[in-house]
């Protein structure tokens, strides 16, 4: 891959193809002796790969493994060629001269500078992300993946160059055929501007497209089947048993784990150490109805048959992707709630939850403010001691359709008895709202809003919710936000701009070692998104335990010690849940 200064280089044209810039971009493809050359590297460019790929080992929210790395890396590698082959052209044209042939030592220099440096590099990598592995109690380490490490960052890097000067071969043709019409500057921009607007569409129209079309056909074929060991209910209080208006067939494959599984009546008593109901459980699957509002209006028609608003806690639950619920969060509130209460949800999407992150923000925001509507059309109907307590809550994407009904705090305050949102993507309106107004000098990681009076954060609940020496009267509304979950932290504007979260100190279960680099750190968090629920509960994107005390704290139930909310933790911790 390392070109020869040796060679020759045609008069009044710049030295290698390094010099790309400056040449004349409206020439036809070069023939194919010379195609050859497109295989090098410009010295220039090298740099810029060999500091980012570098840089992409710092550590980032989660431990990664060595393919995951590599990809990483690769991608760094990339975006630095790219940024060290601009950064000289840029300097060539102030310094208004032409490119020069890199000698020989030049790049024994790079080369020598590469091993040593990649090599410190990779090292202080490993101890990272021992460190990482350390703070979650993570013990998985794969030998083999990380010795992939550095072929799988070549590849990478390897593959997007090529694309890269695919598309600059691309643009030169179409600059081309441009100036047989219009002059040599306009021909380069609208050529700039007619490439760069095919590999746009290219890429989130029909490559993205098609590629959401067949996840979307795929997981739709899934969610027909009822995963193994969970029954149809013979219980009337749950969506899908005998006399619900949602048949069974109709629920998808989430919507029969919930309406399938959850504490009985007798666990519940064994917990409370007092007779306790079993809880209603309502559902509508996205076979249930094709739009959204008839959806949202059969879940809480299922919800009023089973007897839901006769019940004392009633709970708005905004699912994610798939229609999965997290069991920890409807387990605790119904544990908490001594069975004397109700849960309605629906589907939305057939996508699981990461990809619906991506593509279905607007099937949740939709289906959050239906589903809530809906319940609140009957519920406010109601007399006024008739009514049960009403609550929200949402995981994920969840919390972001959980957010939508609502304008701010005050509707939150006034519609609801009580929320909890875990895990909230960036990008929510309220919690952008509440973080972004936080008080001066609380931190991103857990700010303080409006002294805490009815919106607050925390990582871990059982330590304590701040602010603890101010009131906190009424409605509650909790959102459980852990420092390393990547799915809270992850923006786009991660690439050129430095957040708090990241300048302030950080969390307990992330390195002070992490710093922000323009464009890494973005693929960094990136690249955690896939795996943020692959770590220990209480880490990364993993909420469980952690809703016991969050419900506690936002239902406030009577009589529920220090030693109770202990033993609901290990239930909701078992494994078999």
């Amino acid at each position: 891959m390392t070109p020869d200064p040796r060679d020759s280089v045609p008069p009044g044209r710049p030295a290698d193809e390094r010099t790309e810039p400056e040449t004349d971009d409206t020439s036809p493809a070069p023939a194919a002796g010379k195609r050859r050359r497109s295989l090098r590297l410009t010295l220039p460019g090298c740099w810029g790969a060999l500091l980012l790929a570098a840089l992409s080992f710092t550590p980032s929210l989660l431990p990664r493994g060595g393919v995951l790395q590599g990809l990483v890396c690769g991608i760094g590698a990339a975006i630095g060629y790219g940024l060290g082959v601009t950064a000289a052209y840029v300097w060539r044209a102030f310094a208004d001269r032409e490119a020069r042939t890199p000698s020989t030592r030049s790049w024994q220099l790079f080369g020598l500078s590469a091993v040593v440096l990649l090599g410190l590099a990779f090292g202080w990598g490993q101890y990272w992300q021992h460190e990482i592995r350390g703070l979650m109690g993570v013990t998985d380490y794969n030998v083999l993946t990380t010795l992939a490490c550095p072929f799988v960052a070549a590849a990478v890097f390897l593959l997007l160059l090529a694309a890269g000067r695919g598309l600059r071969r691309l643009y030169r043709w179409v600059a081309a055929l441009l100036r047989r019409w219009i002059g040599p500057r306009a021909a380069r921009v609208v050529g700039w501007l007619v490439v760069a607007g095919l590999a746009w569409s290219l890429v989130s129209g029909v490559l993205l497209s098609g590629f959401v079309g067949a996840a979307n056909e795929a997981f739709s074929l899934r969610d027909t089947e009822t995963p193994e060991g969970v029954r149809q209910p013979v219980s009337a209080l749950r969506s899908g048993g005998p006399g619900s208006l949602v048949p069974w067939d109709t629920l998808g494959r989430q919507g029969r784990v919930f309406t399938g599984s959850g504490p009985t009546a007798q666990e519940i008593t064994a917990f409370t150490h007092r007779p306790a109901s079993e809880p209603v459980r309502a559902y509508a699957g996205l076979a249930t109805s094709d739009d959204a509002e008839t959806r949202a209006e059969r879940a809480v028609a299922d919800l009023q048959r089973a007897g839901g608003f006769a019940r004392a806690n009633l709970l708005v639950m905004t699912t994610t992707g798939s229609g999965w619920v997290n069991a920890a969060a409807v387990d605790s509130f119904e544990y908490l709630g001594g069975g004397d209460a109700a849960t309605v949800a629906m589907q939305y999407s057939y996508l699981p939850s990461w990809l619906s992150y991506l593509v279905d923000q607007s099937k949740a925001r939709e289906a959050g403010r239906e589903l809530f509507d809906a319940v609140y059309d009957v519920w406010s109907k109601l007399p006024r001691d008739e009514r049960p307590r009403l609550f929200v809550a949402g995981e994920s994407l969840g919390s972001f359709g959980g957010e939508t009904a609502f304008s701010g705090e005050y509707d939150l305050r006034n519609r609801t008895a009580g929320a909890v949102f875990a895990g909230p993507p960036n990008f929510n309106t309220l919690f952008r709202e509440f973080s972004d107004h936080r008080e001066p000098g609380s931190p991103e990681i857990e700010p303080v809003y409006k002294d805490g009076r009815t919106v607050r954060f925390t990582d871990d609940p059982v330590a304590g919710i701040g602010p603890a020496d101010r009131p906190w009267d009424g409605t509650r509304v909790l959102y459980l936000v852990h420092p390393s979950d990547p799915i809270v932290w992850w923006s786009p504007r991660l690439a050129l701009s430095e957040p708090d979260w990241i300048g302030q100190a950080p969390g307990g279960d992330v390195l002070e070692e992490m710093v922000w680099i323009p464009f890494v750190t973005f693929w960094q968090v990136t690249a955690d998104l896939p795996f943020s629920t692959g770590v220990p509960d209480g880490h990364g994107h993993s909420y469980k335990a952690a809703y016991v005390d969050a419900w506690n704290a936002v239902m406030r139930p009577a009589d529920v010690t220090s030693q109770d909310l202990e033993r609901l933790r290990e239930i909701i911790r078992s494994p078999d849940r």
